[in-house]
């Protein structure tokens, strides 16, 4: 069963709507314990809720009454209303409840490292709110006591989504989410924050600066402050010219192709390549270390290394949106691949590492196709009959290719802290990789 909180108040049943409760309140209560689902709410605390601190003398009676009529009506659906404590709790069980729901997504959101990911975390989490907390059920005052928590958790949910917009260059849409958001919460100041830097990167920074004056005297009138050191700091950027507003910052040791982070080209070899990371395999992962995060991003890094052609990226893209979960399993098959390649060329002994790079290697083979280059010379090809695990196939071979070649013993693995990039050493003389300041900070007697 399907219960919407976040919202006019509804039950639902295999989608089909099912009415509990033939009074405002007693919907009302049922609502209160499902914001509490789990938990069991005193009957005392439900009288003061239900009859704003002014209830009748047959409010105990009432409220039991009430109980008994939900009971009834929610039993054949499997949602149980248990006695506990001198009060009553909705029992956890496999219905939904939204409110709890919208609570968990926006965990997730926060724990995610992928701003693509947390975004859309954040926008499954915000799309489950249907208007105010129980807005046929609870007047104004009630919401205001309920909805504390909620509220403020759905308001940090669209300032860290427009965050995470702001760092993918999504400015545009940050500027037209968030107007209607400010209409409410004119003086939130991490929201105008984020508006202001929309605003600005949308080229529109005379609305920016506006903005900041309209929040500068609704704080001094409305609360009698002046704006917090951030937004006051952001303000005097823009009035600089500060060209650090004007996009979003790359992660380190990253190159921009298309509309994806790609790890910068040292390694030279594209099997090398498709192990290194922004911040290397050493140590802990790095918050925003990773550049395999999104199916585009693998396509569009096979071509840009030249593993597929560039017409094959597009449909790529394109087929992946249409199938999500194909892509997904996809991309965390690549994942798993590209670990195993690491294991596999940096301890030549690890044998079950080669297995499991030899795994992917052969069915990579079996599905290739021998094709003519546009310089009129012949080559290996994945065939496109392996849909969207072409660029797994691609870089399969190409790994294939180096664990067959006697280079595949002059791969080294850069030693300082933090990295651990793979890279081709033929002259037998380098120990670092190719990024500036790996090696600058070398232990006593290294060289």
């Amino acid at each position: 069963m399907d219960f919407q909180l976040l919202g006019p108040f509804a039950a639902r049943h295999e989608g089909r709507p099912v009415l509990l409760g033939s009074r405002r309140q007693e919907r009302c209560l049922l609502a209160v314990l499902l914001l509490h689902a789990g938990r069991a709410v005193a009957t005392d605390r439900l009288i003061d809720l239900l009859w704003d601190a002014d209830p009748p003398a047959s409010a105990r009676a009432t409220v039991h009454t009430y109980v008994g009529r939900l009971r009834a009506a929610l039993r054949p659906y499997g949602v149980s209303v248990a006695t506990r404590h001198e009060g009553y709790a909705v029992e956890q069980g496999p219905h939904r409840i939204d409110a709890q729901e919208f609570t968990a997504l926006v965990g997730q959101a926060a724990d995610a490292r992928d701003p693509a990911e947390r975004t859309g975390l954040y926008d499954r989490a915000l799309a489950l709110w249907h208007g105010p907390l129980l807005a046929d059920v609870a007047d104004d005052r009630l919401r205001t006591r309920l909805d504390g928590r909620l509220g403020e958790l759905r308001l940090s949910a669209v300032e860290q989504r427009a965050q995470a917009q702001l760092g993918m260059g999504l400015h545009e849409r940050v500027a037209a989410d968030l107007t209607p958001v400010l209409q409410e919460h004119p003086t939130r100041e991490r929201l105008v924050a984020a508006q202001m830097t929309a605003l600005h990167r949308a080229g529109r920074q005379a609305e920016a600066l506006r903005l900041y004056g309209r929040t500068r005297t609704l704080l001094a009138r409305d609360l009698g402050i002046e704006p917090n050191r951030e937004l006051r700091t952001l303000h005097e950027r823009m009035l600089s010219g500060d060209p650090r507003l004007d996009r979003p910052p790359g992660p380190v040791y990253a190159v921009r192709v298309d509309d994806q982070w790609l790890p910068w080209s040292t390694s030279g070899h594209p099997a090398l390549e498709f192990c290194n990371t922004y911040a290397g395999w050493d140590g802990d992962p790095l918050p925003g270390s990773e550049w395999l995060l999104r199916y585009a991003t693998l396509a569009v890094w096979a071509g840009h290394v030249d593993l597929i052609e560039e017409r094959q990226v597009a449909r790529l893209r394109e087929q992946a949106l249409h199938r999500p979960d194909e892509a997904a399993a996809a991309l965390d098959e690549a994942r798993r691949f590209r670990t195993d390649l690491y294991a596999c060329l940096t301890d030549p002994q690890d044998g079950r590492a080669f297995k499991a790079v030899a795994a992917v290697v052969e069915e990579a083979a079996r599905g290739s196709v021998f094709t003519r280059r546009e310089d009129g010379l012949g080559c290996w090809r994945p065939s496109p009959s392996a849909g969207l695990r072409l660029p797994l196939h691609a870089v399969a071979r190409t790994a294939a290719e180096l664990l067959a070649d006697p280079r595949r013993f002059t791969v080294r693995s850069c030693p300082s802290h933090d990295c651990g990039w793979l890279f081709l050493d033929e002259s037998g003389r380098r120990r670092w990789c190719s990024l500036g300041t790996c090696g600058a900070r070398r232990a006593p007697g290294g060289s």
